[in-house]
């Protein structure tokens, strides 16, 4: 009898045992923040879909599309993406108010791809104080690369200055005596650009330079400012803007009969949102830099991640202007979520999010241009650091030279 009640104990430890680290195993493979469940990662997002920079509204409308495909295939892992995007018509104090929102009221798990450079800094310390994800950011600001002061947040695209070097070792290169002249936005996005372009010229800087002039964003034309820098007689015209004042500075020169050459931001050579309202014969021969394919260009007819991206525009966005970067833009920022999302498993808390995204090696979306990969480490938190040179020919963008690495140190 007692042989039978301790097998019994016996079986019964076992059993419990057994349950015990079931149970432990079951917790330890689902580990939630706020924002995650069995079935559900709410994502939020602020874009200015109205104000001065309404022409990037598209990207959030992109990256909501794209996590709509990412649902009907049956989401990550299981779980619906619920994205939560509010407009902040490009006004910092809107941000901060819209983010507030989407942390203290809708509990999200992650802030993702918030759109600009003073709406970015005007929520930064913010999230990173709540220690909230402020992730794949979009806007090419420097800053957003300091794992140190900010681990709560990393930028996506190539940093402003990064791109400002590249053009900076372009002009040193093929016009070393360039007399130029430097438009920029006057906040954190143009001062990047004036950063980048002043510390590539290095001691040349001051003989090359010959102008700056800058804008604010609240100003309904540039014109006046174009018609100033032409009076300096710069041959080259660099044009620091957003696309609405991109697209303007393009048509003015061409009013007036400026012929500089001009270098364009890579945030406004969106074939359809500022060289076409800009006129195709006023943008002939301007130069800018990319990382991504461009939706217009045939060569990209047959490339297996341009077809994807078609494919899913036919069914998600029918109609969509298949010439506008920021659709490119959007559908690649959502695709490296989706995959940091999917290498966090079960664990999604805000942290392992973090860590997840400083885990990428060689990543390449669909539409990133052939040798361009995206690589992010714990102490590098500037994804993608690669650009190559392009010029405006016809109605497309013509890439030449090889992919270029920008690398800033912060």
């Amino acid at each position: 009898m007692r042989g039978m009640q301790k097998l019994r104990i016996a079986a019964f430890s076992t059993a419990v045992i057994t349950f015990a680290a079931m149970s432990s195993s079951a917790l330890a493979q689902k580990k939630y923040d706020t924002g995650a469940t069995d079935t559900e990662i709410k994502i939020g997002n602020t874009m200015p879909y109205s104000g001065p920079a309404s022409a990037y509204g598209i990207i959030g409308k992109t990256e909501a599309a794209y996590f709509k495909m990412i649902n009907d295939q049956g989401g990550i892992n299981g779980r619906k993406i619920n994205f939560m995007t509010y407009d902040d018509a490009y006004s910092p104090p809107k941000a901060v108010e819209q983010v507030r929102k989407l942390v203290e009221s809708d509990e999200v798990l992650i802030v993702f791809n918030p759109l600009g450079t003073p709406s970015n800094t005007a929520i930064q310390k913010y999230l990173n104080a709540k220690k909230i994800p402020q992730l794949f950011v979009a806007t090419g600001a420097t800053k957003w690369n300091d794992p140190k002061h900010f681990p709560w947040t990393m930028g996506w695209q190539p940093s402003y200055q990064s791109e400002a070097r590249i053009y900076a070792k372009y002009l040193l290169k093929e016009k070393p005596n360039a007399k130029i002249a430097i438009l920029y936005q006057n906040d954190d996005f143009g001062k990047d650009y004036l950063k980048g372009t002043m510390d590539g010229l290095g001691d040349k800087a001051k003989t090359m330079v010959i102008a700056q002039e800058s804008y604010e964003v609240s100003e309904p034309t540039i014109d006046s400012h174009i018609v100033k820098l032409k009076a300096t007689g710069a041959d080259v015209l660099m044009i620091y803007a957003t696309p609405k004042f991109g697209a303007q500075t393009v048509k003015k020169t061409a009013e007036i009969e400026w012929k500089p050459l001009q270098i364009m931001t890579n945030v406004s050579a969106s074939v359809g949102g500022v060289m076409k309202p800009a006129g195709f014969d006023n943008a002939q021969g301007v130069l800018s830099a990319a990382y991504a394919k461009d939706g217009a260009d045939p060569q990209w007819d047959n490339d297996p991640g341009m077809k994807k991206w078609v494919a899913f525009l036919d069914k998600y966005m029918p109609g969509a202007n298949k010439t506008d970067g920021s659709i490119v833009y959007g559908y690649g920022a959502a695709q490296t979520l989706v995959k940091v999302l999917q290498m966090c498993g079960d664990n999604l808390t805000r942290a392992n999010v973090m860590k997840q995204a400083a885990s990428l090696k060689d990543f390449e979306t669909d539409t990133l241009l052939p040798g361009v990969k995206i690589n992010t480490s714990a102490t590098d938190f500037a994804p993608i650091a690669q650009l190559q040179m392009m010029r405006f020919k016809g109605e497309k963008w013509d890439l030449f030279g090889d992919i270029i690495s920008g690398d800033v140190t912060n």
